[in-house]
């Protein structure tokens, strides 16, 4: 527990819409625009999410989330339904392009590590501890499962969650470029950083 907040596994339903708010509004950069803005993205990823891949932060009364760590593993991710909340809402090539779209940003599964699966802390707690937080209890979460170590990708715009990640441990092992597809995602290359747990 920390000041203001708790760290705890998984949500309850009643603050699923909260998380899916803050989970797009911290990605909508890269993942926005395929999953139809700001009107349907929140909603899109908020029925994606699957709690038991999820680490989170919310108010000491349980009422407001304050923010989510997903990871992926053999058995799922945080963003577990993604392609069957799109299918509910789009039909024809506009689902088509959008799923081609968001393929690209597909990771592979590191083995024997848990693959870090985004953070993303609401803007009225930035500054409170809640990433820092969120990430040690990911890399709790990593020993509990007997897992070797964190990997998670940074891009080259979010300068801040990169130097939290080298401030903990976390080191460069290789960058990848988009290429002409910077243009879709709104950035050009990822950073893939690993810590051994």
């Amino acid at each position: 527990m920390a000041e203001g907040f708790v760290i705890r596994p998984g949500f309850p339903e009643s603050l699923r819409a909260q998380m899916g708010a803050s989970y797009f509004e911290a990605f909508a950069g890269k993942i926005g625009w395929p999953l139809g803005g700001t009107d349907l993205g929140p909603e899109i990823i908020a029925g994606s999410l699957d709690p038991r891949f999820a680490l989170t932060a919310v108010s000491r009364d349980g009422a407001r989330a304050l923010g989510i760590a997903g990871f992926k593993t053999g058995q799922g991710a945080l963003v577990n339904r993604l392609e069957e909340q799109m299918r509910a809402r789009f039909r024809g090539m506009s689902l088509l392009w959008r799923l081609a779209v968001l393929s690209v940003l597909e990771r592979d599964l590191p083995e024997d590590q848990l693959l870090l699966d985004g953070i993303a802390v609401h803007a009225e707690a930035r500054g409170m501890g809640v990433g820092t937080a969120l990430l040690t209890a990911v890399e709790a979460e990593a020993r509990r499962r007997k897992l070797s170590g964190v990997r998670l990708d940074v891009i080259d715009g979010n300068p801040r969650a990169r130097a939290l990640y080298q401030r903990r441990g976390y080191l460069a092992e290789g960058t990848s470029d988009l290429g002409p597809l910077r243009h879709l995602f709104g950035y050009r290359r990822a950073t893939s950083m690993c810590k051994a747990v």
